[in-house]
């Protein structure tokens, strides 16, 4: 076996609702060799005709897209929708961007305070955000504009819609990679796009442990870039290139435990979506 053989192209990308120049999703591509994750380059989509561009593009290759893929099971089961994330998503995608929003707004309004904003079983498991959320971090925005593209694509989503497609798709969330490494720490611009020193020293920190055994010790692999790679992550302000390489790093994770489902439960909810993490 050459060693090209055993290299296996690794993406992880920080994705937006609205991409632009200013606000591009943000796409790490990554090598895999046996344990080894080097981080090559970070590419910006600043379309969503580029972003359907890169899920055509030829496999192998597995990537990890911070946005939820699926909507709580209570949501789905409250709106009469059916119990099937291909059948759900596909009466989604061929919704508005404002029908679905206005589903979502109108269904919150008829819920009790407490109610309203329903979280998937990985949700509560990990920390994160509900994929009803519209405002302030509008991961509803996100899910309806990343799920329906990846219902539209041609690729496995795993656990949703598992196929024998050779690319690859999963779920990432770099906020609990980075909780591992400096809490709770922000580490990203505000809203304002404001930075602080603390900041430029929590994102350093996270470099400086993604370069570390840390890697290692959490998620079974050594990170490698080079010293202009991790300086570039460091000086974005923003945190869009080091959320993208820590979903790469997640997704390495879940290739590495492909024998065992992608380190995605057996009895999880696959309707619902997963977060793939080596504690969740």
């Amino acid at each position: 076996m050459t060693l090209a053989s055993t290299i296996m192209h690794v993406y992880g990308l920080d994705f937006t609702s609205s991409p632009a120049r200013r606000k591009p999703i943000t796409c790490a591509y990554c090598e895999l060799n046996d344990t080894v994750l080097t981080v090559k380059s970070c590419l910006k989509l600043t379309s969503f005709s580029e972003f359907e561009a890169f899920l055509r593009s030829n496999g192998p290759w597995l990537a990890a897209f911070d946005f939820p893929f699926g909507q709580p099971r209570k949501l789905i089961a409250n709106l009469g929708w059916p119990q099937n994330w291909q059948d759900y998503v596909g009466i989604i995608a061929a919704m508005s961007k404002a029908d679905f929003e206005n589903t979502l707004l109108s269904y919150r309004a008829s819920r009790a305070p407490g109610d309203k904003l329903h979280l998937r079983a990985t949700d509560q498991l990990v920390g994160a955000i509900s994929p009803m959320m519209l405002h302030r971090v509008p991961v509803g925005k996100m899910f309806f504009q990343g799920a329906t593209r990846l219902f539209n694509s041609p690729l496995s989503i795993l656990p949703c819609r598992p196929t024998a497609d050779n690319r690859i798709a999963v779920e990432g969330y770099p906020a609990l990679l980075a909780r591992k490494l400096v809490g709770k720490r922000s580490y990203k611009s505000d809203e304002r796009g404001q930075q602080t020193i603390d900041r430029e020293i929590a994102r350093r920190e996270i470099v400086q442990g993604l370069r570390s055994d840390c890697t290692v010790d959490l998620y079974g692999l050594s990170v490698r870039m080079t010293q202009e790679m991790a300086e570039m992550l460091v000086q974005d302000g923003m945190g869009d290139m080091l959320d993208a390489v820590l979903c790469a790093i997640q997704a390495g994770w879940a290739y590495i435990a492909r024998e065992k489902g992608y380190g995605i439960p057996s009895g999880c909810d696959g309707n619902e979506g997963w977060i793939v993490d080596v504690l969740s």
